[in-house]
């Protein structure tokens, strides 16, 4: 199983990088996307990367930049991939309707629009867990106001588990999202700097031992960061980036 990083970026490209939207390809089953944000479809281009080979995609929170990707995947599929397998979506309370109106903002008629492939929306409350197929997904709440909760993942599948913090401020919830994963992707917007509802990586790396990751990457890293990654404990994402889990 691997791991790309097909945008690592904060909201606002800082270091030209794309928002976020992780690839995890399996060694049998659909590809999986951990967020998909607004940039997501033309970053998956650059790479080379084919939309249909998509089974499931993982929303964190509902922030244009992790999941404001959605109407053009889902529309990419009915108009230029010709997408005919389906597609579930996973994610937040409140994922579908936010996800309906996005549509109908961006695309005003696309949400009820007669589709060539079954879309299937599941939406996953704090605390809860969801099996798709052969992957367990579960959701912890963390602390980052986007109007409905926001969830740090851990996936398990082929025997590994892949933690995400999705975006939050420090909390110890934190350590249940990461605890003893093989691989736990963590927020790093800023160095040292306390920014509210985001986690710098002061904060992220005195608690690391208590997590106790076999492996950490760091990503969403805004300009402060980006400046300092020398300076860094721990390995950082870029576009295009692979990992084996």
């Amino acid at each position: 199983m691997r791991l790309q990083f097909i945008g690592c970026g904060d909201a606002f490209g800082s270091g030209g990088r794309f928002n976020t939207c992780f690839r995890l390809e399996r060694e049998s089953g659909g590809d999986i996307l951990i967020d998909c944000g607004a940039s997501s479809l033309i970053a998956m281009r650059q790479l080379g990367v084919d939309p249909n080979g998509v089974e499931t995609i993982v929303v964190s929170h509902l922030h244009g930049d992790h999941f404001g990707g959605l109407p053009f995947f889902i529309l990419d599929g009915q108009f230029y991939s010709r997408r005919t397998a389906p597609l579930m979506i996973v994610g937040p309370p409140g994922l579908d309707e936010r996800l309906t109106q996005a549509m109908e903002v961006f695309f005003p008629g696309s949400s009820t629009a007669r589709r060539r492939f079954e879309t299937e929306v599941r939406e996953v409350a704090p605390g809860g867990s969801i099996d798709v197929g052969d992957v367990r997904i579960e959701a912890i709440e963390v602390k980052h106001a986007c109007g409905a909760p926001p969830l740090g993942l851990r996936l398990t599948l082929e025997g590994k588990t892949i933690a995400y913090s999705g975006d939050s401020e420090w909390t110890d919830a934190l350590v249940d999202v990461g605890r003893g994963a093989d691989l736990f992707v963590v927020e790093a917007l800023s160095y040292d700097k306390a920014v509210p509802q985001h986690l710098d990586y002061a904060a992220f790396r005195a608690n690391a031992t208590r997590i106790g990751a076999k492996r950490v990457v760091l990503t969403h890293m805004g300009p402060d960061m980006l400046a300092r990654l020398a300076d860094a404990e721990h390995e950082a994402a870029a576009d295009g980036k692979i990992i084996a889990v």
